[in-house]
């Protein structure tokens, strides 16, 4: 080999080499601005917390809404699939509520009253949802004290939207007597 070859075949190494730290540098997680520690936990401790929805079956009627009237039947598992709760253990009859409403006879956690906004009736919804959007960190007990749902549990719903209807709107009126 004469000098020339060994020449070019350094530098085209050297180029490979060089070309190869970018192209690592480029698809590895960036390493953190901050050095401090606090800093690091600060950025991350700002995330919201989000219900996971995927549509298994897309429904064609009426959208729910908050003010709506919903009907729904539903699964509720812990992630590891054992199932907690469910429409047939109460003789399947639909869960009914007041979509995003604060009070009234049936208020379910907020991620199941969100996880159901923006269906359609006979539409079907998996729902993914955090502690914080479910029953946070308290054990939910039965009328014995027998634990049902640990704390801090993400639950994981199979809802179907059943019906959705307008909530009737009592006259002036009528309230005032």
């Amino acid at each position: 080999m004469n000098t020339k070859t060994i020449v070019i075949s350094v530098v085209v190494i050297l180029i490979i080499i060089i070309g190869g730290y970018f192209v690592y540098t480029s698809m590895s997680p960036a390493a953190p601005a901050a050095a401090n520690p606090q800093d690091q936990t600060a950025s991350t401790g700002t995330t919201t917390p989000q219900v996971q929805g995927q549509d298994v079956k897309v429904g064609t009627g009426k959208v729910a809404e908050p003010g709506m009237r919903v009907s729904v039947l539903y699964v509720g598992k812990f992630t590891d699939g054992t199932v907690f709760d469910s429409s047939a253990a109460h003789g399947n009859v639909p869960l009914e509520f007041v979509l995003g409403a604060s009070e009234g006879p049936i208020v379910p956690i907020p991620g199941f009253q969100i996880g159901v906004n923006g269906m359609k009736e006979g539409g079907e919804r998996l729902l993914a949802i955090p502690p914080t959007l479910g029953y946070g960190a308290q054990d939910v007990k039965d009328a014995t004290g027998k634990v049902i749902i640990p704390g801090n549990s993400t639950l994981v719903f199979d809802v179907q939207l059943v019906k959705v209807e307008a909530v009737p709107t009592v006259p002036a009126t009528e309230k005032a007597q």
